[in-house]
């Protein structure tokens, strides 16, 4: 019995050792973290000259929404019958939209249609989500 008192004393201790090396490890440890930190702030500065390149490029449009379309009868009474790009299509019927005062005040994304807009919408309300899909119905 006395053998195995003495070992139990013995393992107890060595768990203790361990534990002190490990609180060193972490003392040089966290030198190390603040000698990194200076390097990080170097990294941004040298990411910053790229993005003032990519700024410099100029976006070319896409060529299928700078083709003219040619609008229909109905679409004609809102925006004129002259062959238009869809991007001046969506432009025009907004300031039509906005100068007759049919955008819903309670719901800002819903467009409450006229008499001209209800032969483009076939509803009475529509979101402005929807708008341009159905009016890319009346284009060629």
């Amino acid at each position: 019995m006395a053998t195995a008192k003495k070992a139990a004393p013995a393992k107890k201790a060595a768990p203790a050792k361990k534990a002190a090396p490990a609180k060193k490890a972490a003392a040089k440890a966290a030198p190390a973290k603040k000698a990194a930190a200076p390097a990080k702030k170097a990294a941004p500065a040298k990411k910053a000259a790229p993005a003032k390149k990519v700024a410099a490029k100029k976006r070319t449009p896409n060529a299928a929404f700078m083709k003219a379309m040619t609008p229909s009868a109905a679409l004609a009474a809102i925006i004129g019958d002259k062959a238009v790009p869809r991007t001046e299509v969506t432009k025009k019927v907004w300031e039509y939209i906005k100068k007759n005062g049919l955008q819903d005040k309670a719901k800002k994304t819903m467009i409450n249609a006229d008499a001209k807009l209800k032969e483009i919408f076939k509803q009475a309300q529509v979101s402005m989500f929807e708008m341009t899909k159905l009016i890319n119905g009346h284009l060629k």
